[in-house]
């Protein structure tokens, strides 16, 4: 990019992405007076500016793949702007720019820390966890209760209503006692009319409080059932749009907890606690009104017990929001343990290891009780005591009350609609101190669920996004770099792959080849350089529309439980049964699918293990020949499987990747001689390419990778000569190695 000169100009700072995460091509540029954002080429007409004060800061951080950059002053949050990884140097400059400008040398330390310190996605994570959650949490579930408000305002008419039913009855005992009971007592008749009118009065409030409260209950049951619907299903949306590496960071059964019992509990908090609660303030208020009205003095003698209990509540809420965060972690590492060993239980009792697994969760399970403990500790204390201190605010009343009786201040029936008010004010008291422990527990799940929902994918999608159609596949990657928090894996890479050509990817364990291919696949976003399909940037493409280009063909396939047929359609769902028998047929399938107990409608069992290694790569091979894409991975695809299965395999590999530019990951070199193009990594470098027999007369590292090989394969065959049964510096094959024949066929097919 080139700019006219401007002296003004103190740093730029290239950005791709919007406000809400979509590719988008800018540049900010900071002056001595002011940042301003500009297009990239037109830096005269900026689209906004921010003037620079005395106090404003520069704040540089990564997060899941994103930088973000804000400018703040003393009192709030100016501006922010986010880029992706790639343009983190440029950022880091732009800051340091910034710090000599405005900044004190005390805060420039601290600003320089933040900026320059990589933020790994596990430590970003780790201190979000220990952050014990705050009760205010719980007003973000407003975002999934906004869309039912109408229901919750009718739901919460009803309990106001319903709650002004129940404090009816007390307050009719006032003239059942003085006008009916007690004068009875002293020799008067009662009237038969007077009696039925109170005790109509009483069933009606009954019947009216019954009915409001079914109303109530029913109307905000299914309101709270809809949130909780609404908070999973959204919750699992955006964990299917995150990027690899969030799931990288995360386990299993913690993903399992906050989607399924976390929601649980947000919902029976929603639809049963917060309603109690509700109706218990409700109850109180209106009962505090009442009894003020009735006799102030006795009302504030009812409320001496409250401050106390007001202060126990508050020491109690922040124990016991810190011991239900751990609670929830700790529980998290139970599920772990069982997400991990019963997918896994066939590797446990290959090597006998049942007796340790049962201890881990042993041990998992008692820090989970002694945790719990220290929770129930504090409770312990708390309810009794609150239950102890309204029992105590019960027997004020009552003697304040015989005294007031005896001084004539207020009558018996007075002193019994009271007694019956506080029987209820303080039973709504102890139902509010109990909601403490569950608001709290609550408050946690929330966070955790919230964890996932601020979540940003590392790999957005472009705001205008180019067509994919009547592209030739040609893949290109132009300087590629790549690093994953604070480690280097990929340096600056150059490749150009042409269209319907094979390329063979080889080099040690850890050279960066899978990194490469999930990079062209679009699983994570290069952090400098840039990847082309036909000359357009990938970045530029939507995601899931460029996916649907690639066929991926793992050492391991992953199958679904479920059908042979739903697991072939799975990138295609609306594929018909022909066409799902044809790509079945094509990957040398057919045969053994038709021999299962209900041919395509045979369950597969969970990962597949009803079939062989075999049977579920050939599956997983109709799976990518069915969505028919322009570009083909091929990750280790034959190196679990016995040499028959393979031929099955190679010649189902053979027909798939037909017409198609194949990038191939193989260990076992034999499997790549007739590539077009071999690239050799090492260390995240490109150290050689060039076809098989180029790069063996160059004797140098593919040379050498190639050598071990065929000394390794001998010492384990001593009967054969060469890898895989291939005679070195001849270049010919034994008619055995049926490795070779995949790319025979495809390079004849070239």
């Amino acid at each position: 990019m080139s700019h006219s000169p401007n002296p003004s100009v103190l740093a730029r700072l290239p950005l791709d992405l919007s406000p809400d995460l979509l590719f988008v091509s800018r540049v900010l540029v900071l002056t001595p007076h002011e940042i301003f954002l500009a297009p990239p080429d037109n830096e005269a007409t900026p689209e906004a500016r921010w003037a620079l004060h005395a106090g404003d800061q520069l704040i540089l951080s990564d997060h899941a793949g994103l930088g973000k950059l804000r400018l703040v002053d003393t009192a709030h949050s100016k501006a922010q702007w986010r880029f992706t990884l790639s343009h983190m140097k440029s950022a880091q400059e732009f800051v340091a720019q910034f710090q000599q400008l405005h900044i004190t040398p005390s805060q420039a330390g601290a600003i320089a820390l933040t900026a320059s310190q990589p933020t790994a996605e596990w430590r970003e994570d780790a201190s979000a966890d220990t952050t014990p959650p705050s009760t205010w949490t719980l007003f973000r579930l407003w975002r999934f209760a906004k869309p039912y408000k109408g229901q919750l305002l009718l739901g919460f008419l009803l309990t106001l209503a319903a709650t002004a039913a129940t404090l009816v009855p007390p307050y009719l005992t006032m003239p059942l006692m003085d006008d009916v009971l007690i004068p009875f007592q002293n020799g008067v008749a009662i009237e038969p009319s007077t009696v039925m009118k109170y005790l109509a009065g009483l069933l009606g409030a009954a019947l009216v409080a019954w009915s409001l409260g079914w109303a109530r209950t029913y109307i905000l049951s299914r309101v709270s059932e809809r949130i909780g619907a609404d908070i999973r299903t959204t919750t699992y949306n955006h964990l299917m749009h995150l990027s690899l590496d969030y799931f990288g960071s995360k386990r299993t059964g913690d993903l399992m907890a906050r989607i399924g019992s976390e929601t649980d509990r947000i919902n029976l908090f929603l639809s049963l606690h917060l309603l109690d609660f509700a109706t218990d303030v409700l109850m109180i208020m209106m009962t505090v009104t009442i009894l003020f009205s009735i006799n102030p003095w006795l009302a504030l003698v009812t409320l001496i017990p409250l401050p106390i209990i007001a202060w126990m509540i508050h020491v109690v809420r922040d124990r016991l929001r810190t011991g239900f965060e751990r609670v929830d972690r700790v529980w998290s590492q139970v599920t772990n343990i069982l997400s991990d060993t019963i997918p896994g239980i066939r590797v446990v009792k290959a090597f006998s290891q049942e007796a340790r697994e049962a201890e881990r969760f042993h041990q998992a399970n008692q820090l989970n009780l002694k945790v719990n403990d220290r929770v129930n500790r504090t409770w312990s204390v708390f309810a009794p005591t609150v239950t102890a201190l309204t029992e105590f605010g019960l027997l004020i009343v009552w003697a304040f009350g015989i005294w007031q009786v005896s001084q004539g201040a207020i009558t018996v029936g007075v002193l019994t609609a009271f007694l019956a008010y506080i029987g209820r004010f303080y039973s709504r008291m102890d139902s509010m101190s109990r909601i403490v422990s569950v608001t709290q527990k609550t408050a946690a799940g929330t966070k955790r669920i919230f964890d996932i929902l601020d979540h940003t994918a590392s790999v957005p999608d472009p705001r205008n996004p180019e067509s994919l159609e009547n592209r030739a596949a040609a893949v290109g990657l132009h300087q590629v770099s790549f690093r994953h928090g604070n480690r280097g894996i990929l340096h600056e890479i150059n490749l150009e792959i042409k269209p319907g050509s094979m390329v063979g990817l080889v080099g040690h364990s850890g050279s960066g080849k899978t990194t490469l291919v999930n990079l062209i696949a679009r699983f994570y976003d290069v952090s400098s350089g840039s990847i082309t399909l036909d000359g357009t940037d990938i970045r530029q493409f939507n995601v899931a529309d460029y996916r649907r280009q690639i066929g991926l063909v793992l050492q391991e396939p992953f199958l679904f439980f479920g059908t042979v047929a739903e697991n072939i359609s799975y990138g295609k769902a609306d594929a018909t049964r022909d066409e799902i028998i044809q790509a079945a047929r094509t990957a040398h399938a057919h045969e053994f699918i038709l021999k299962l107990p209900h041919g395509y409608d045979s369950l597969v069992g969970e990962r597949g293990q009803a079939l062989s290694g075999g049977e579920r790569q050939r599956i997983s091979i109709a799976r990518a020949l069915l969505i028919d894409p322009k570009i083909l991975i091929l990750d280790e695809a034959t190196a679990s499987v016995d040499t028959e299965t393979e031929r099955e395999i190679q010649q189902a590999l053979d027909n798939l990747m037909q017409g198609r530019t194949t990038i191939a990951i193989a260990h076992r070199l034999s499997t790549l001689r007739q590539a077009d193009m071999l690239v050799v990594l090492d260390q995240g470098r490109i150290v050689e390419t060039g076809r098989h027999n180029d790069l063996l007369a160059r004797q140098g590292h593919y040379y050498r990778l190639y050598q071990a090989q065929i000394k390794l394969n001998e010492e384990s065959n001593p009967d054969k000569t060469g890898l895989g049964y291939i005679s070195g510096d001849t270049g010919k094959q034994d008619e055995n190695i049926a490795s070779s024949t995949v790319a025979g066929h495809h390079h004849a097919a070239n």
